[in-house]
């Protein structure tokens, strides 16, 4: 399985795992599924409505059905229904989030990859490509990927350390089981939803209790991580000593 790196704004790099044909294919088969219901409400009171109504419901849904992938994934951080649904989302080849200009050459591309070709063009080139990329996502620079990180969380909030390690916080030797516990938790929240606020609000907080002084090219993350690895080199080098 092809993996794709995702190198965080925190500086973490997470692994995420390529989304396969199979998966692609169910989520465009839910997509499409939406748009039945619309079909039925147009086919119930369409004959009940005057002309000009009947011609507002079908350019309405002419549009939804023309512009949905793009303002699903423009606005719903690359996942439409069907991609959220069966754990996918569209990013850029480097690990970013697309820029506005990918997501809409991806969907221009649409016309070549489903419309034209009925299918097969996007079939063909997903099938054959390294990342399962349809002719959209070779042009665009994207590429789906499955959204559970296959990064495992203790391997970002426990980094070994060799036994010339020289810890950069002496302090981490103030933290108690439920301090590191925690630490352990927040990173792993931030691994799951991308949301940072947590890993702000307790850097601050410890840096205040223990009084710490950070260096100015070092993040939040990067504190806690190394207040982990400060912390299990000072306790296993304790452990070694007292034995």
């Amino acid at each position: 399985m092809e993996i794709v790196t995702v190198h965080t704004t925190q500086n973490i790099d997470i692994d995420y795992e390529v989304g396969g044909l199979g998966e692609r294919i169910v989520a465009c088969i839910i997509d499409y599924a939406i748009m039945i219901p619309l079909i039925i409400i147009g086919v119930i009171v369409g004959p009940n409505i005057p002309k000009a109504g009947v011609i507002a419901m079908i350019i309405l849904f002419v549009a939804i059905y023309t512009f949905y992938d793009l303002i699903c994934e423009v606005y719903f951080n690359g996942q439409s229904l069907g991609k959220k649904i069966m754990k996918i989302r569209v990013i850029s080849l480097d690990g970013g989030r697309p820029r506005f200009s990918q997501f809409l050459l991806r969907w221009l591309f649409r016309m070549v990859d489903f419309t034209l070709t009925g299918g097969v063009a996007a079939l063909v080139s997903a099938a054959v490509s390294d990342k399962c990329q349809r002719l959209g996502d070779l042009v665009a620079g994207t590429v789906l990927i499955r959204t559970i990180p296959r990064t495992q969380m203790n391997k970002i909030g426990y980094i070994a350390t060799p036994e010339e390690y020289q810890p950069v916080f002496l302090q981490a030797v103030e933290l108690s089981d439920r301090d590191v516990a925690l630490i352990h938790e927040v990173i792993g929240n931030y691994v799951k939803t991308g949301n940072n606020v947590a890993v702000y609000q307790l850097a601050d907080k410890i840096r205040e209790h223990m009084s710490i002084t950070l260096p100015p090219e070092m993040n939040s993350m990067q504190f806690l991580q190394t207040l982990l690895k400060d912390y299990s080199h000072i306790t296993t080098h304790a452990d070694v000593v007292t034995g």
